[in-house]
Parts: structure tokens; C-alpha cells; sequence
């Protein structure tokens, strides 16, 4: 039987590397969901091919979360469901508690990953050439409430520890937003490289690059707000002290290149031979920058959760 620990820590959670890799996890696949949402319902048909990559892609990112978060608990990751079921005898039944935010999170993971899956599916099929499970109106209402659960999944990770009696973790409200703008931005220069890599899905890969610079500034001023809401409290020192520090300026070092504009000037030859006037492209990022991104969105994770314990 697993049993829930309460959200309150009266000591460090000892957490290791399992529950970094499901925090970072569990922003990517709420943050892929979401982005495909919106490319979905922008209408244009062009976007249709990134959508529905973005869908795969927060498929297998939701996988792994259960057998992280079971692994971290020292349980085989086939019994994640006694985190939802107990099955103590007399005392059998669902294993949810409304107060903890653990539990929460344990069952919205799993309401998420219905969306996932049927969306993944969805996504899959048409890539076949098949019309999908769903038809394309439905799939839109579907795909809203399924990036509802997605940004509760991006973004409960920071709220939980916030909600914890931990120095730092405590001592902050901006950690819940700091993490979905985190995952948001992985999410994007992630989904940016693979729409480069896939024909159909090319038109949308600047669109990725833009909204990877939008939730990396808002990422910026989270962290602001973060170094602020600590200094009253008095944990400035310990969040960011060493080796902490070097977390940080690591995450900070590999944004950098994403700052700079993506935009290039290019010119169109037609099939008569004729030169278009030049225009103003947005270039999707390469594999190193796409690794810089999601290193940083680690990076962050791991000063967070281990500068406290």
C-alpha cells in the first residue's frame, strides 16, 4: 500500500533526481498539450500537422510521470494506482483527499492523461490519413478542457511545494507560475525543432519560436518576483547560494541565445524565374538550441527543489 504523504513537510522530503525528472516531465506534457490546443483553434489549416505533433509529444511525457513518481516512493511504478485506490481492508475505496494537494495532483495526472491519450490517438489516426476519432469541432471543445488539466499539470508542481512548510519553497507565491511558464517555454523551442523536421508541419514552426520568446520573458519576471518574494523572508542566501547559484546562471546562460531576434530577411524565387520582394521569416531553432532551452528549464527545477531540502 502507498500511502500519501500529508502537503505539510515537517521535514526535508529528501526528494533525488526522480522528482526533478517528473517535475520537468510534467511541464513539458501539460505545455505540448496546451500549445497544440492553441494551434488548433487558431483555425488555420496549415497548423493542423504541428497540432497534432505537439499531441504526441505530451503522450509520452505523460507516460513517464507515474513511473518517476512511483520510483521516487521506492514502489513498483504498476502500483501508481494504489496512490488512487486503497485497498486497506475495511477500509477500501477511492484514495482521494481533497485537501492535499499531492492528491489532487495524482488524479488530475491521471484525468490528464485520458486527454492525452485520446488526443494522441486522435492525432495519430490523421496522420494515417484516417478522419480521427473525434470530429474536428468536438475535437476543439475536447482539446479546451484537456489544456485546462494540462496548465494544472504544468503549473501544481510549484504550488505543491509552495503549500509545504519547506524555507524558500513557503516563503513564495510565484513558484506555481514560474513552472508553467517553464514548461511552456521548453514546450515550445521542443515542439519549434521537431515542426522543422517534419514537412507538413514547417508553416508552424515559427509560431513555436514566438510563443517560446513570450513565456521565456514571463519566465524572467517570475524569477524577479521570486528573488523578491524571498528577500523579506530571509531565504535569499539559501535559494541562490552555492552551489545553487551555479543552477541558476546555468539556466540564465542558456536562454541567452533565445533573446536574440530569429527573424531573417529572405527572398522567394518563383517557377518563371521572377524574385519576390524580400520578406521577414522566423527561422525555426536547431537541436543545440532546443537542448540549451530544456536545460534550462531543468536547470531552474533542480535549484528549486534541492536549494530547500
Amino acid at each position: 500500500m502507498i500511502y500519501l504523504e500529508a502537503e505539510h513537510f515537517v521535514r526535508a522530503p529528501e526528494w533525488t533526481w526522480y522528482i526533478l525528472f517528473y517535475f520537468f516531465f510534467a511541464g513539458l506534457a501539460g505545455g505540448a498539450y496546451v500549445l497544440g490546443s492553441l494551434l488548433r483553434l487558431s483555425g488555420d489549416a496549415r497548423d493542423e500537422p504541428a497540432a497534432r505533433v505537439a499531441f504526441l509529444v505530451s503522450l509520452p511525457a505523460t507516460l513517464i510521470c507515474p513511473i518517476l513518481l512511483t520510483a521516487d516512493l521506492n514502489a513498483s511504478w504498476m502500483r501508481f494506482w494504489h496512490m488512487m485506490v486503497n485497498t486497506t481492508p475495511g477500509d477500501a475505496g477511492l484514495n482521494f483527499k481533497y485537501w492535499s494537494p499531492m492528491s489532487v495532483g495524482v488524479w488530475g495526472l491521471l484525468l490528464f492523461g485520458f486527454f492525452v491519450g485520446i488526443s494522441a490517438l486522435d492525432a495519430w489516426l490523421r496522420n494515417r490519413g484516417s478522419f480521427g476519432l473525434l470530429p474536428m469541432a468536438v475535437n476543439r471543445v475536447f482539446n479546451v478542457l484537456g489544456s485546462l488539466v494540462g496548465i494544472f499539470i504544468a503549473s501544481y508542481t510549484g504550488v505543491l511545494i509552495s503549500v509545504s512548510n519547506q524555507p524558500v519553497w513557503s516563503d513564495t507565491w510565484a513558484l506555481g507560475g514560474l513552472f508553467l511558464a517553464s514548461g511552456l517555454s521548453g514546450s515550445a523551442a521542443l515542439l519549434g525543432w521537431l515542426a522543422r523536421h517534419r514537412r507538413a508541419a514547417q508553416p508552424a514552426a515559427g509560431a513555436f519560436v514566438r510563443a517560446e520568446r513570450v513565456f521565456l520573458l514571463l519566465e524572467l519576471v517570475l524569477i524577479v518576483a521570486f528573488v523578491l518574494t524571498l528577500v523579506p523572508a530571509g531565504t535569499l542566501g539559501r535559494a541562490f547560494g552555492f552551489p545553487w547559484i551555479l543552477l541558476w546562471a546555468l539556466a540564465l546562460l542558456c536562454v541567452l541565445p533565445w533573446l536574440r531576434s530569429r527573424e531573417r530577411t529572405r527572398s522567394a524565387v518563383a517557377a518563371d524565374g521572377t524574385v519576390a520582394a524580400p520578406a521577414r521569416v522566423v527561422v525555426a531553432p536547431g537541436l543545440i538550441l532546443t537542448t540549451l532551452a530544456l536545460i534550462s528549464v531543468l536547470a531552474i527545477r533542480a535549484a528549486v527543489i534541492f536549494s530547500a531540502q
